[in-house]
């Protein structure tokens, strides 16, 4: 049984009503069992599924979303995961503390979706493993792919996976690209914002690129922190964090492009994490800036202006506010939109009311902004 809610809309595009009915908190006991994976592989030989994990046993009714008189299905394409097993061969230990439940994808991460009102996880795992040397980076990946493979199969009307790649290794990075799609089915590629001090930018990552053009899929970008600005992030705040993420996909993006990375690419699909950080909410001075300095001009020689290019890639919706939202959409078009929770890390946990109560948005609006944009970049059928 589902629970269903409702928005209907008057022709000014305010909101008229938003009705509840039924949506069940969701109850939850955890247990240990874990079912060990087996390989998967895609494509003509499909992943064979994995026996649910039953770390926990969810129950309670799934929340429903209607714009304007029609169902929609509500696709997150910022969720998270790791593999212990791939963390082990890192030297990494599993921490839940920011993220419970980052380590399941199973029945508890479903029921919480449920109650959330998210219909379908395109799932990723942050890269760890930039400066691990090739043969451990190429295990690593293998784990990964393979089980991100063996969770979409077992759960196919649930999850979507990004393939995760070694990018410090460009050629390797461009098999496992091909590999995670033609072979295991993945929609694309969860990458950082920069490679080991290096940026997207640099022409050793364009063969990278090139593929992911080619293949059509999405690259989705998700910081991690500003580390060269470790000192000064420090103490109180998580600064590290709260800061230096949205500042690493700012600097990665404007990189991308002021180097001609995104002239070079056109077709290139770039989605970034937490609205694409800094760079949409002050994007106009990046059109004056070499009208002021045209001394720092290195002879690249753009197509557009910088602000044009923010409508050529999409941003998750994880800012918090309607107004950030009304911003974002102002800066970017609505159409760039995609629902993003961060889930299982409790950034937010009303990612789909966020987008039904921000004032000013149409009906289609709406229903492109929580899944139908997500579902044409991610192959998904609705």
């Amino acid at each position: 049984m589902t629970s269903r809610e409702v928005l209907e809309r008057d022709p000014i595009g305010t909101v008229a009503s938003i009705t509840f009915t039924g949506c069940d908190l969701l109850a939850a006991t955890a247990s240990r069992a874990r079912t060990p994976a087996r390989p998967a592989a895609r494509g003509k030989a499909r992943a064979k599924p994995v026996a649910a994990r039953r770390d926990v046993t969810a129950t309670g009714r799934r929340r429903e979303v209607v714009v304007g008189g029609r169902r929609v299905k509500v696709i997150d394409v910022h969720a998270h995961c790791v593999i212990p097993e791939a963390q082990a061969l890192l030297g990494l230990k599993t921490d839940v503390t920011r993220g419970p439940g980052i380590d399941q994808v199973g029945p508890r991460r479903i029921g919480e979706m449920d109650a959330q009102g998210i219909d379908m996880e395109a799932i990723s795992i942050n890269p760890a493993w930039y400066r691990a040397e090739r043969d451990v980076a190429t295990q690593v990946i293998k784990i990964q792919n393979e089980r991100l493979a063996q969770f979409c199969a077992t759960y196919p009307d649930r999850f979507v996976a990004f393939a995760s790649v070694a990018l410090q290794f460009p050629d390797l990075a461009v098999q496992q690209l091909v590999e995670g799609v033609k072979k295991l089915g993945l929609r694309g590629a969860a990458v950082g914002a920069s490679v080991a001090g290096d940026e997207f930018s640099d022409p050793k990552f364009h063969p990278f690129w090139a593929k992911a053009e080619e293949l059509g899929v999405l690259i989705f970008i998700h910081p991690q922190s500003t580390p060269d600005l470790a000192r000064r992030l420090k103490g109180n705040g998580w600064l590290a964090n709260t800061i230096g993420n949205p500042l690493d996909t700012t600097i990665a993006l404007s990189h991308l492009i002021f180097e001609g990375t995104l002239d070079r690419f056109p077709g290139l699909k770039i989605c970034s994490a937490h609205g694409g950080g800094y760079l949409p909410s002050y994007a106009p001075r990046s059109d004056n800036s070499l009208r002021v300095a045209p001394d720092m001009d290195t002879g690249v020689k753009l197509k557009k202006k910088p602000t044009e290019y923010l409508r050529t890639m999409y941003y998750d919706t994880l800012v918090f506010t309607s107004e950030a939202l009304r911003h974002l959409a102002a800066e970017v078009g609505t159409s760039q939109l995609v629902v993003g929770t961060d889930h299982p890390i409790p950034w937010q946990d009303k990612s789909v009311d966020h987008i039904l109560k921000a004032p000013g948005f149409s009906n289609a609006e709406r229903r492109a902004m929580l899944g139908e944009t997500a579902a044409r970049l991610l192959g998904v059928k609705l």
